[in-house]
């Protein structure tokens, strides 16, 4: 197959590079930076000028862009995916979206006869590297089993939760909990600093005891060491964060601890801290008491 790749950056870029080394298919891909585009092509991708020629010519055309707005002028846009892809292409989009837009990018590509896939994925970039990131896939099983291998070849696991929106669902949800926690780590560990106990022996006890998690993985290594460069950067977060706070809002679901997190996330933000690390709202406590938590 011929495959179309748009967005090959910070997350875009490792996957594509595992579906050019791990399998046969032609990859073409097109990115507005030319570093990132060299990245690939040097391991043997070629490049189209523009997001209309890439989709006129491929089997499946892939996004894994930043926004959900970047997503709708890319797929529906004059020059887009749906305008110059051929019937019977399929679409699969591994952004961050909010389940509404995945649907209306759903109803702009059936109208052309386009089959689309939802697929976020989860991991960051580390994970996305080494081939073991989770993807949770929306859109109908027929299409998804068809294009299951390509899936597989640049992940860990790939799980089909449902129709289209669902798989924006899911990892609204699975990124809103894994923030609450970041942010629970940001001030246990203060806590902790204040208290004078040896922050390696508390580390030591949590990462063996119940209080784990990615979030606090995350967030305990990069304040020992107060290095902050993003993995998964702050601005995105607070993008993840505030589409999962607008889908708890349809649903009509009380928010009593994330929207707490929105509010630490906006001060870190405020602090001028959106391009580092997510983790870097421990700052916020860290500039409040005037006490930095490193081990």
């Amino acid at each position: 197959m011929k495959i179309g790749f748009i967005g090959v950056g910070n997350m875009g870029g490792p996957m594509c590079r595992n579906i050019i080394r791990n399998t046969n298919h032609e990859v073409v891909v097109f990115d507005l930076n030319p570093a990132a585009l060299k990245e690939c092509t040097d391991l043997g991708a070629s490049s189209a000028l523009s997001v209309a020629e890439l989709a006129k010519g491929c089997d499946v055309v892939i996004t894994s862009l930043p926004t959900p707005r970047i997503v709708e002028d890319v797929t529906l846009g004059t020059g887009g995916v749906a305008e110059n892809a051929r019937p019977g292409a399929v679409f699969i989009d591994l952004s961050t979206n909010s389940p509404a837009t995945a649907k209306r990018v759903n109803e702009g590509m059936k109208a052309k006869g386009i089959p689309m896939l939802e697929a976020p994925v989860s991991g960051g970039t580390s994970r996305a590297k080494d081939g073991t990131i989770v993807i949770m896939v929306g859109g109908d099983s027929q299409t998804f089993e068809q294009q299951l291998p390509l899936l597989k070849s640049f992940s860990g696991e790939v799980v089909h939760v449902g129709d289209i929106g669902m798989g924006s669902t899911a990892k609204l949800i699975n990124n809103m909990l894994a923030f609450c926690n970041a942010a629970a780590a940001a001030e246990a560990l203060m806590m902790g600093k204040r208290a004078g106990i040896d922050l390696h022996k508390l580390d030591s006890v949590i990462r063996n005891a119940s209080g784990m998690s990615s979030g606090y993985a995350n967030m305990a290594t990069k304040a020992f060491k107060g290095e902050f460069q993003p993995t998964f950067a702050l601005d995105l977060a607070h993008k993840d964060l505030r589409l999962a706070l607008e889908l708890a809002d349809d649903l009509g679901v009380p928010g009593l601890i994330a929207p707490q997190v929105m509010s630490l996330m906006r001060m870190a933000r405020g602090m001028g801290l959106g391009g580092q690390d997510s983790s870097s709202v421990i700052k916020v406590y860290e500039a409040a008491l005037k006490e930095e938590v490193r081990a």
